[in-house]
């Protein structure tokens, strides 16, 4: 929503970019800026302009109150200039002037901005990087999903996610098939280059705050990541995951739409996660799995397949819930039957229309499953897939069955009841810790 026009009809506000290293405006924006009687910025801008005769007000936060203060001079009158590092409608202040100011009050100019000037240092075309600020975030969600998609991303860094921080972090999820590039100061007289390759140990030295990084997959995925993962493609040491049919229902069951979070719970090597993941590339899918062995083999099957937002999370349930994010879609692989209380404290963090599909191969658990859905008023639809493989028997081929399995998709529906009712089927184990295991 913008606020009504501040009543200044002589000027706009002036908002220009100053590129990248030692400021540096086009004669237009030169002239705006040099009768400014208000000039707003960055410190390290101000005092690159602090024989300038203008009121300075450094941008720093609370910006509530340095906006407050802008449009306070300008309703007053005063030409007001707000310059920007790099252009400042592209991750820039421009945006959050926007919040603040109608289009028609102030005037862009850009400017060469630090993902051109590091293209231009690279050599490499950058209409196709995909770009990913991190400032003020706590977690590195846009960077793996820009990887997953595109095997590249130009990274605004902060403080906190420092160019040793991203390489850990792309480290432990992607693993050594990696490489950064650290540009430091560019455009002033101190500017470096560093590439940093993750099978190599990580240097001690700090970076300049200054600096912006891009990232880049130094080989292809082992896998190719899609619908339908072959079991020979999977790291795993046991018959224990979700076969490709019911996979394949489960999912169309769950309806994931790309910005969606998923909860994979009972992941065991991943296999429903990683194909989640290829459906939701604009959100994430958090998979849980409590078994070292198997969860193990999940973190490999998230490198060899490229699917990094996918987020292994080694943990009990539902001591693991507290920690993730609340789901839009929820699958449950199975262990309702040792623990049926896992089903109600899931149910209760879905968001409101969301989905849960419940994968039973025991009857209890699937009476328990559609009593649950029942009493809490929730549509419910049960599935039953009976699949057969062709496998050699000598000259021939026969089929051989797989279990039997039920799939309970429910859908919550807000308009139709408050609250949850108890489970059906107490859990002896309730108040300990769960010994919820993939079935």
């Amino acid at each position: 929503m913008y606020r009504v026009r501040m009543g200044n009809a002589t000027f706009s506000v002036l908002v220009a970019g100053v590129g990248i290293g030692r400021p540096s405006l086009p004669p237009d924006a030169a002239e705006a800026v040099a009768e400014a009687r208000v000039l707003a910025a960055g410190k390290r801008l101000l005092d690159a302009f602090s024989d300038h005769p203008a009121e300075k007000i450094p941008l720093t936060g609370p910006l509530s109150a340095v906006l407050d203060r802008l449009a306070e001079r300008h309703a007053a009158g005063f030409r007001v200039a707000v310059l920007a590092d790099g252009d400042p409608l592209y991750f820039g202040i421009g945006r959050t002037l926007l919040t603040r100011f109608a289009p028609g009050d102030l005037r862009f100019i850009p400017n060469v901005t630090a993902v051109a000037a590091m293209a231009a240092r690279l050599g490499r075309p950058f209409d196709d990087i995909p770009a990913v600020s991190l400032h003020g975030r706590d977690d590195h969600g846009p960077l793996f999903r820009a990887l997953m998609r595109r095997g590249q991303a130009a990274v605004y860094t902060d403080a906190v996610h420092t160019p040793q921080a991203l390489a850990r972090a792309v480290l432990d999820r992607g693993g050594p098939d990696f490489a950064l590039h650290v540009f430091e100061n560019m455009g002033l007289a101190d500017e470096k280059y560093t590439r940093l390759d993750l099978a190599a140990p990580l240097p001690d030295t700090a970076f300049s705050p200054l600096n912006m990084v891009f990232v880049e997959r130094a080989s292809p995925p082992e896998t190719v990541l899609t619908l339908g993962l072959s079991a020979s493609s999977l790291s795993r040491d046991d018959g224990v995951f979700t076969k490709a049919p019911v996979r394949a229902a489960a999912l169309a069951l769950l309806r994931i739409v790309p910005a969606d979070t998923v909860w994979d719970l009972g992941a065991g090597t991943g296999s429903v996660a990683l194909e989640a993941a290829r459906l939701c590339p604009e959100g994430g899918v958090f998979a849980v799995e409590k078994d070292l062995g198997r969860f193990n083999h999940l973190v490999k099957n998230i490198r060899r397949t490229g699917a990094l937002t996918v987020t292994p999370v080694h943990a009990a349930m539902p001591e693991a819930l507290h920690t993730l994010p609340d789901p839009d879609r929820i699958f449950l692989g199975g262990g309702l039957s040792r623990a049926p209380h896992i089903l109600p404290a899931v149910a209760a963090r879905l968001a409101p229309h969301g989905r849960i599909v419940v994968a039973a191969t025991l009857l209890d658990t699937l009476e328990q499953t559609r009593d649950f859905f029942t009493a809490n008023h929730w549509s419910h639809q049960t599935t039953h897939i009976q699949a057969a493989t062709e496998t050699p028997l000598a000259t021939h081929t026969r089929l051989i069955p797989d279990n039997p399995v039920f799939l309970v998709a429910g859908e919550r529906d807000e308009t139709r009841g408050e609250g949850f009712a108890p489970s059906p089927h107490p859990s002896p184990t309730r108040g300990t810790q769960s010994p919820w295991t993939p079935e």
